[in-house]
C-alpha cells in the first residue's frame, strides 16, 4: 500500500500550468541519460500503468498474476511482438500500434489513439494497463509520455520526470523530436 501511496503522491495534479517553453533537444536528451539504466521486465510508472517489454506481455499468467486488463502494444505484428490478436483471450482488451524504433518513423498519429485507449481503460474502476514493445525503453515510453502530456497536461520534462521515478526511459531521437511537437502543439492551447 505505500508504495501505491508513493506513485499516487508522485502523480501531479491535472491543473498543472505548464512549463515555460519546450525543451531544446540537447536539454531533452541531457534529461533522458540521467539515472541508471532499469533491468526490470515491468515497471509501474503512474498510478493502474504499466511500462514493460515484450516477455512480460508474453506471459498470460504473469499478466493474470498483475490484473492487467488492457495492453498497448507498441511494436504491434513487429520481428518481437507478433502474437495472433488471440493470443489475450477474452480476459484482456488489446490495441496494437505497428511501429517500428527508427528515428524516421513517424510514430505522432498514433499519438491520440494511444493516449485515448489509455485514459479510457483507466477510468474502468479495476484496471491497469501495461503499454509495451520489444525492451519498454522507446516505443512505448513515447506512447506513455504522450498520454501524461495529452491527459494529464503534463508538459514534456514533467512526464519524462514522473516515468523517469520508476523505470528507465529512452525513445529514440526522432520520437523526441515528435514528444517536442507534441509538447509545443500543447503549449498553444
Amino acid at each position: 500500500m505505500a508504495e501505491k501511496d508513493t506513485l499516487l503522491s508522485a502523480a501531479p495534479e491535472c491543473s498543472s500550468p505548464r512549463l515555460a517553453e519546450t525543451p531544446t533537444a540537447k536539454e531533452l536528451e541531457e534529461l533522458l541519460n540521467t539515472g541508471r539504466p532499469s533491468c526490470n521486465h515491468v515497471d509501474e510508472v503512474w498510478p493502474n500503468l504499466f511500462l514493460g517489454d515484450h516477455i512480460t506481455a508474453h506471459s498470460r499468467f504473469g499478466l493474470w498474476k498483475m490484473g492487467i486488463s488492457h495492453i498497448l502494444n507498441a511494436a504491434h505484428e513487429t520481428l518481437f511482438c507478433h502474437e495472433p490478436h488471440d493470443f489475450y483471450g477474452a480476459t484482456i482488451e488489446y490495441y496494437g500500434v505497428p511501429a517500428h524504433d527508427l528515428p524516421d518513423f513517424d510514430i505522432s498519429p498514433y499519438f491520440y489513439p494511444a493516449a485515448e485507449f489509455i485514459h479510457k481503460a483507466l477510468s474502468s474502476p479495476g484496471a491497469k494497463v501495461l503499454v509495451h514493445c520489444a525492451v519498454g525503453i522507446s516505443r512505448s515510453s513515447s506512447l506513455v509520455l504522450a498520454y501524461l502530456m495529452i491527459h494529464h497536461q503534463l508538459p514534456l520534462i514533467e512526464a519524462i520526470q514522473a516515468v523517469k521515478k520508476h523505470r528507465w526511459i529512452f525513445p529514440n531521437r526522432g520520437f523526441q523530436e515528435q514528444l517536442r511537437n507534441l509538447d509545443i502543439q500543447l503549449r498553444q492551447h
